[in-house]
């Protein structure tokens, strides 16, 4: 087993990283981030308050932290943590999984990345001066950035000029268009690029592809992948986005030497990108198969939630609760087990109309799950067989039996709050 730091743990790609490695029986998840974030609710291993890159002690906290958690490997979930890391991998404790620190160099900025590949087609255009724009429009970005933060389309000189002025040091170069993509990529410790898949960036929000696809490679994407792969020495994960241009040829947009957030697409179809570049540090070698299945992936928020309430025994209703329209509700059962794992006690409290372990077993569900079933008439009250001395919870989609539960000081829940008692940090 070995210790994995991901830092900062709360972003999408930290949070990719957790879902990747987190049923891995080979690697102990630790997350830690500068501030609070939503990587609290996700890793049971959660360290929070770790120093800024930019302080200058910075490299000895993360030494202490390292010492401190016995930790193995560090992968960065952030372009400014990686760059950081890679120039500093002499002085840290343990093994920086990224690539060296020149590649991390060059496609932290733009512009590096444009001029280390000036000889190549893929590159787009990069005006130096307003003067040289030949045509309009034109597309300015950060040379330092990521997601869609600062980025700006000029129609036409007068707006170039206004933009450029606000901020001097935005790149100017030529629009594309067309349909954007990116391509995710393993280089394993030989140098060897043994994978290289295409999903296409249907929908984007603030610079996050929030639906994408997976799609076949095409060969000029290929002998991209090739081509960036052979000048740069990528070891581990690592991908690239491409973007139609006016013919519809491919431009090159950026490259970056860690996990994405939409590598959850390629991890369903077999290729976990964090899980490859473990092992190739421990000198595995890898093998890499998908299973050949296209998927197409859609993102939005979600809820996860702490509960200021410690109970031992879960009360919990069985038609319409455990069941919903006859059949069973996944994320009640979901909620049992893991209550069935904390050693809480789970009684079903039920005026089910037939033999309740008979409707059990024609469910699947083992009777042995629970510690007791308390088994009613219609007309009897529930209240009068809960126990308001055990710290408890209770659980019925009926308004009324809530309210006389509640009545007797026990906190109570409707099925459709469910998802607040749930615990997803692993």
């Amino acid at each position: 087993m070995k210790n994995v730091l991901v830092f900062p743990c709360g972003s999408e790609i930290g949070l990719e990283i957790h879902n990747s490695l987190k049923f891995s029986k080979d690697f102990e998840l630790i997350g830690a981030s500068s501030v609070s974030d939503h990587g609290k609710y996700v890793y049971k291993n959660y360290i929070e308050n770790v120093p800024e890159i930019h302080d200058e002690d910075f490299i000895d906290k993360l030494n202490h932290l390292i010492d401190e958690n016995k930790i193995d490997f560090i992968i960065p979930a952030h372009d400014s943590v990686v760059l950081k890391l890679a120039q500093n991998q002499k002085r840290i404790n343990a093994i920086v999984v990224t690539s060296d620190q020149l590649t991390c160099e060059v496609a932290r900025s733009k512009k590096k990345t444009y001029e280390f590949f000036k000889k190549q087609p893929f590159v787009p255009k990069m005006y130096k001066t307003i003067e040289e724009v030949e045509f309009f429009p034109v597309f300015l970005k950060p040379d330092v950035g990521q997601g869609s933060k600062g980025i700006a389309l000029a129609r036409d000189k007068k707006e170039l000029e206004f933009y450029k002025n606000n901020n001097s040091d935005l790149l100017i170069l030529e629009y594309l268009p067309g349909k954007e993509y990116t391509i995710d990529c393993f280089t394993n410790k030989n140098g060897e690029l043994k994978y290289a898949g295409r999903r296409e960036r249907k929908r984007i929000k603030s610079g996050i592809s929030v639906n994408s696809a997976t799609l076949q490679m095409d060969e000029q994407t290929k002998q991209i992948a090739d081509e960036i792969n052979k000048h740069l020495q990528f070891r581990g994960a690592w991908f690239f986005q491409i973007k139609e241009d006016v013919n519809g040829d491919y431009k090159l947009l950026e490259v970056a030497p860690r996990i994405a957030g939409t590598m959850a697409l390629y991890r369903n179809k077999g290729v976990n990108f964090p899980l490859l570049s473990l092992y190739d540090r421990m000198d595995f070698n890898i093998k890499i198969e998908d299973n050949g299945v296209n998927l197409e992936v859609d993102r939005a928020l979600i809820n996860r939630f702490t509960i200021a309430y410690s109970y031992q025994r879960v009360y919990v209703d069985f038609d319409d609760t455990i069941t919903y329209k006859d059949k069973v509700n996944p994320l009640l059962m979901l909620f049992l087990y893991q209550c069935f794992n904390s050693n809480k006690e789970i009684i079903l409290i039920t005026k089910h109309i037939h033999n309740i372990k008979e409707t059990l077993e024609k469910l699947r569900i083992n009777a042995n799950l629970f510690n007791r079933i308390i088994h009613l008439e219609k007309e009897d009250i529930k209240s009068k067989y809960i126990d308001n001395q055990t710290p408890s919870i209770f659980i019925d989609d009926s308004f009324s039996e809530r309210d006389q539960i509640k009545a007797a000081g026990i906190p109570v829940f409707d099925v459709d709050s469910i998802e607040s008692l749930i615990d997803w940090r692993s």
